[in-house]
């Protein structure tokens, strides 16, 4: 398979040299990626194949994980990670707390940023077949699926799971965080597990700026599961997604497609949450006076509510602006690959 915005594949045996210009490419790959995994709705694959460093990433997580260790790969993949890691400690907070207080606003940006994702994909797949076709239905069916679960509160239970929970978040996460066209974040929202994860990012970074060391420790029951998950789902599925890339291109590609577009089904902004009742069951406890101050706003569960003409229009204008910003990368991380050849 060739990815469009990167030079063709090298043999195995002799990759491709790293340069100064494909290392500011992938650190600048890397940090969207990061940014992605935050945000519900946002392909971390989909911002590598913008940047132009996909094919390669996918190739160097393969080799290392077969224990083929070559400084091109590893270098691109420090690069990649580093800058990763640095995006999602250091934004963590600042998208926790736009969740918390502009919800609608964020959720009419998270569409317009999945949906100019589709671009990429439908250049990729090139000319359509009944393959592709086919894997869009298959994509499309699968995502409403999901958020048909969610919707109807299946996916929400695991929320209070634990370990076990978290390590199967971490790993669906980091799958979907190489799948060009799916959010690993958005995954982790139908999980029911994104806002502890996201929380707990917060708190580690606030203990790390503060020097609390107990701070960081109690945040590794959530860290360390997780990143047990990441780590098995990046090393299955990179492996898994060389093979079918290759083999099965058009379907795979129209699968990733169908997932992207059906999306927004389950990125619907306007919702607001409502406060659980004293007296009624909420997460399987009954809510008393004194238990009701105890659940943060962000647990409450969210209604539908009729918007304003100004936050119609307001988040119109979010998803153009969102559509513009990942379909700019795309053509950015276009040009630089065809500087790159």
């Amino acid at each position: 398979m060739k990815d469009p915005q990167t030079p063709e594949h090298r043999s195995e045996s002799s990759p491709a040299p790293i340069g100064a210009g494909f290392v500011a490419r992938a650190a600048l790959g890397g940090a969207l990626m990061g940014l992605a995994n935050l945000v519900p709705g946002i392909s971390g694959g989909t911002m590598l194949v913008a940047t132009g460093i996909y094919t390669r990433f996918i190739d160097a997580i393969s080799d290392v994980t077969r224990l083929r260790f070559k400084a091109p790969a590893l270098m691109l993949l420090g690069t990649v990670v580093l800058s990763a890691l640095v995006a999602i400690v250091g934004l963590a907070p600042t998208i926790s707390a736009s969740l918390e207080h502009f919800r609608w606003g964020m959720y009419a940006l998270f569409i317009g940023l999945t949906l100019g994702g589709a671009p990429v994909l439908v250049r990729m797949i090139g000319t359509f077949r009944l393959s592709a076709w086919a894997g869009l239905a298959l994509g499309a069916i699968a995502m409403v699926g999901l958020v048909t679960l969610q919707s109807s509160g299946g996916g929400s239970s695991a929320s209070g799971s634990g370990t076990l929970a978290l390590m199967l978040a971490g790993a669906a996460g980091a799958s979907a965080m190489i799948l060009p066209g799916v959010s690993g974040a958005y995954l982790l929202l139908l999980l029911g597990q994104y806002r502890p994860i996201i929380d707990s990012l917060g708190a580690l970074k606030d203990a790390l700026t503060s020097g609390d060391a107990q701070g960081v420790i109690d945040q590794m029951s959530v860290i360390v599961p997780v990143g047990i998950g990441v780590v098995v789902g990046v090393v299955v599925v990179s492996n898994v997604l060389r093979v079918v890339l290759h083999r099965w291109e058009k379907l795979t590609l129209g699968v990733l497609l169908g997932l992207l577009l059906a999306a927004p089904l389950g990125l619907y902004p306007f919702r607001q949450g409502v406060a659980p009742e004293v007296g009624r069951e909420f997460r399987g406890e009954m809510v008393t006076e004194e238990t009701l101050s105890e659940i943060s706003p962000k647990d409450w569960e969210q209604e539908l509510f009729t918007p304003s003409a100004g936050q119609v229009l307001g988040a119109v204008g979010l998803v153009v602006l969102g559509f513009g910003a990942t379909l700019g990368v795309s053509r950015l991380g276009g040009r630089k690959g065809e500087a790159e050849r």
